[in-house]
């Protein structure tokens, strides 16, 4: 739910990170080149499936729902980071790294701007 006209725009902005992090998860995964030997379809859902339970509550503006998916973000950051390292900089992994750090920082902020009014 919605509490104020900026929670629109933090949610959409929220929104776009969201999508943009799971274009980038589907497209690493067949750039530069698919691993051989491992069956796309079982990368692409240990890569999304955990992104995808927040669907719902990311289009919706759920605040609880913004939080847990803040927690798996985490992760996605993490192994972002991790492959930059290693990869001394590949585009896939530092693209990442900056998206899932901003849907990490845009989700926060969308909380912050949607909190339920006391009264």
């Amino acid at each position: 739910m919605l509490h104020n006209p900026k929670a629109k725009t933090t949610a959409r902005l929220t929104s776009a990170a969201y999508v943009a992090v799971l274009v980038t998860l589907v497209l690493t995964t067949f750039f530069p080149a698919p691993v051989e030997g491992v069956s796309i379809p079982l990368m692409l859902s240990v890569k999304l499936l955990p992104l995808l339970i927040f669907v719902v509550p990311v289009f919706r503006g759920n605040n609880k729902g913004y939080i847990w998916m803040a927690f798996v973000v985490i992760f996605y950051f993490t192994q972002g980071v991790v492959s930059a390292w290693l990869s001394e900089g590949a585009p896939g992994p530092v693209v990442l790294t900056i998206l899932t750090l901003l849907l990490f920082i845009v989700a926060m902020f969308h909380l912050k701007v949607n909190r339920p009014v006391s009264g």
